[in-house]
């Protein structure tokens, strides 16, 4: 029986959710950061753990500067 990656219980068929190639419990599968509950395939992942794609993953791993990504976080010289 697999085990939940962030409780460590035991997860039965019925209440699986299959994401960043483990099974969680559906209230498991959080964001690492605010905690906002995901659903499988519409999140993203750093270093083995969910994050919600935006603003959390945005805002801790995108580009940095004004705007977070398009032209205008381009530096000119």
């Amino acid at each position: 029986m697999p085990k939940c990656p962030k409780c460590q219980k035991e997860v039965y068929f019925a209440e699986r959710v299959t994401s960043l190639g483990k099974d969680w419990h559906r209230p498991c599968l959080k964001c690492d950061k605010c905690n906002k509950t995901l659903s499988a395939g519409s999140h993203a992942e750093h270093e083995g753990k969910p994050y919600c794609n935006n603003p959390c993953y945005a805002a801790m791993f995108g580009p940095k500067g004004f705007g977070r990504g398009g032209a205008e976080s381009h530096t000119y010289k």
